[in-house]
């Protein structure tokens, strides 16, 4: 009892103290809150193990992207002139997985039983996300053991893929890409209180801004979830998520919320707590690649493969690196990991876009995987 105590005040006072840590130093704050939190998540599930410690993964990884989303979105500034840039980043994310899929197939899919059913499966979680994967799993009749791998791999490799993006990848695609106006290329936009998140959330003032803050999200988080259970558990996920960034961004056009400070960063204070609970879940000890290496290597390939392609297209049509990089990860990782990647790259501009590119592939998810899995059945 004591260590799951523990455990819950650690997630939740951790990201308090890096956030001190890298205001302090700058070098640190250079590699960035979210990476390091990623880096202590990962030693810390890897060398503790509290008997409860899987259900306070779960329940705070739940918990914190529901919370954040309203709150970050209250601030955001919505422009006409970001349209285009979001459906290209839709419409390129979706032909970069297409292509990656199908060029994958010939290389490993071809080599491995069920590897149709696969490349399928694949177009499903990399254009939507686990709910697709478990969906086409039914659909296309997929065996128990091949399921549980493949998405055992696919959790590894798409925490290489956030590795990557998180401590290289955000920096490169800025120096090599479109940015826009107003934009550093290394650093992107910041919140709201530029280099002293937090700054007066103390005062009198502050705490009644968050409070209210808070009780507007509270609202829409409960309408979003009783309409995602309305919806029914296949559909949850995809409503709620749809709700909560409608919901999110009509309020940000309402007055008396507009001028409350500090929701996008208690906002991204969840997030953090997010980052550092979902590396925690990386089990390294668990990690075999003796199961399948075709299944391993087609799934690297579709997700890296993926991104390069996207690349290329980002700079043939001139879309801008931090809505690329975003629309990416909200197609690999799913929606919940948007808020993280928009926090880490310091811009909330691309927060919505990035949403609702994954909820476009939440909802398309399962069409593409079971056509695809019928078309490379043909080759």
């Amino acid at each position: 009892m004591a260590g799951n105590i523990l455990t819950i005040i650690f997630f939740l006072l951790a990201p308090a103290g890096v956030l001190w840590l890298c205001r302090r130093f700058p070098i640190l704050d250079r590699i960035g809150p979210v990476l390091i939190l990623y880096i202590i998540g990962i030693i810390f599930g890897n060398l503790f193990h509290p008997s409860g410690m899987a259900g306070i993964q779960d329940v705070l990884s739940s918990a914190m992207v529901p919370l954040a989303i309203p709150l970050m979105l209250f601030s955001c500034t919505f422009r006409r002139s970001e349209t285009r840039s979001q459906l290209l980043a839709l419409l390129s994310g979706l032909l970069a997985v297409t292509a990656a899929v199908l060029a994958g197939y010939f290389m490993f899919g071809r080599n491995m039983e069920d590897g149709a059913k696969v490349g399928g499966m694949l177009t499903g979680v990399y254009t939507g996300g686990t709910i697709n994967l478990a969906s086409l799993k039914v659909m296309l009749n997929v065996p128990e053991e091949t399921f549980i791998l493949l998405n055992s791999f696919d959790m590894a490799v798409s925490f290489l893929y956030l590795t990557f993006l998180l401590s290289v990848g955000i920096r490169l695609f800025r120096r090599w890409l479109y940015v826009e106006t107003g934009q550093d290329a290394t650093t992107g936009t910041v919140g709201e209180n530029e280099g002293q998140p937090f700054k007066g959330l103390f005062t009198k003032q502050g705490m009644k801004d968050a409070g209210f803050l808070l009780v507007v999200d509270a609202v829409i988080i409960g309408i979003s979830a009783g309409l995602g259970l309305l919806a029914g558990d296949g559909a949850f996920m995809t409503v709620m998520i749809l709700c909560l960034t409608t919901l999110g961004i009509a309020a940000s056009f309402w007055k008396p919320l507009k001028k409350r400070k500090h929701g996008y960063d208690i906002g991204m204070y969840c997030i953090d707590v997010f980052s550092i609970v979902v590396a925690s879940m990386a089990d390294l000890r668990s990690l075999s690649i003796s199961g399948s290496l075709n299944m391993l290597g087609y799934l690297a390939f579709v997700i890296f493969c993926s991104l390069f392609i996207q690349v290329i297209l980002a700079r043939l049509l001139r879309i801008d690196a931090d809505t690329m990089t975003v629309s990416s990860v909200a197609y690999i990782c799913s929606p919940p990991f948007v808020p993280m990647m928009a926090a880490a790259m310091k811009n909330r501009s691309v927060l919505a876009a990035g949403l609702a590119v994954g909820v476009v592939g939440y909802a398309a998810g399962n069409y593409l995987g079971f056509i695809m899995a019928r078309l490379l059945a043909l080759l």
